[in-house]
């Protein structure tokens, strides 16, 4: 499939580190909408169980509209083309996706795209993990921990920041330094794709199933400061 030049895409949108990442390396598009997949029952992110407030918040710091589809893992493919289809009959030509190297979780992406025709893009794809954590910081973005299983994160972790001396305790720990496996999921509460900031102004630890949380119940946006050489 031939793509316009700056083709319109929706991001495919968790709230965490990879699809912010994905999208801010995504050049030859142009984000106009996040998507994000959602529960039936509290209207939680599908992936990282994030509050439809939180998202919404992280929608207005970026200036791009979110879209929460509600769903159930049962009727998700279904869900999912219909609301793809739509953004398709408006204009969008192109998906953005951070997925990094599962395969099985690629094809599923491709076919179901290929169904409504829908270009799947995927920026981070077999980049290398320890490159895309650099790149994560070194570009600016402030991620912290919101989930980890509780039998491999350290809980002293939950809400705190994706930096170098987290990057250094997942190597130290042998886990996947990005969370790929279900590690770990974050929250990106700042960065270039921003134009406001959000801060947590409380928040408290959870543990259930298996997970450790960091539940985010006070959450306000504020404005960035600027650089005295801006």
């Amino acid at each position: 499939m031939k793509l316009s030049k700056k083709a319109k895409a929706f991001v495919s949108w968790s709230g965490g580190k990879d699809c912010c990442l994905a999208m801010h390396m995504a050049r030859d598009t142009e984000p106009i909408v996040l998507l994000n997949m959602a529960t039936e029952d509290a209207g939680r992110s599908m992936t990282h169980g994030l509050s439809g407030k939180a998202l919404r918040l992280q929608s207005d710091c970026i200036g791009l509209p979110l879209i929460q589809q509600t769903t159930t893992w049962n009727t998700y493919e279904r869900n999912f083309k219909d609301v793809a289809g739509r953004l398709k009959k408006e204009g969008i030509e192109a998906g953005i996706f951070g997925d990094i190297d599962l395969e099985e979780h690629r094809a599923w992406i491709e076919r179901v795209c290929a169904d409504i025709g829908i270009e799947p893009m995927f920026p981070l794809w077999q980049k290398d993990r320890s490159s895309l954590l650099e790149e994560l910081i070194s570009s600016g973005f402030k991620a912290i921990v919101v989930a980890a299983k509780a039998e491999l994160i350290n809980e002293k972790y939950l809400g705190c920041p994706v930096d170098p001396s987290f990057v250094e305790y997942v190597k130290e720990i042998a886990i996947d330094i990005n969370g790929e496996n279900g590690e770990y999921h974050t929250f990106v509460i700042d960065g270039p794709l921003f134009k406001k900031k959000i801060e947590i102004t409380k928040g408290q630890i959870i543990h259930k199933g298996g997970y450790i949380f960091y539940d985010m119940v006070e959450l306000i946006t504020k404005k960035k400061e600027i650089a005295a050489n801006e």
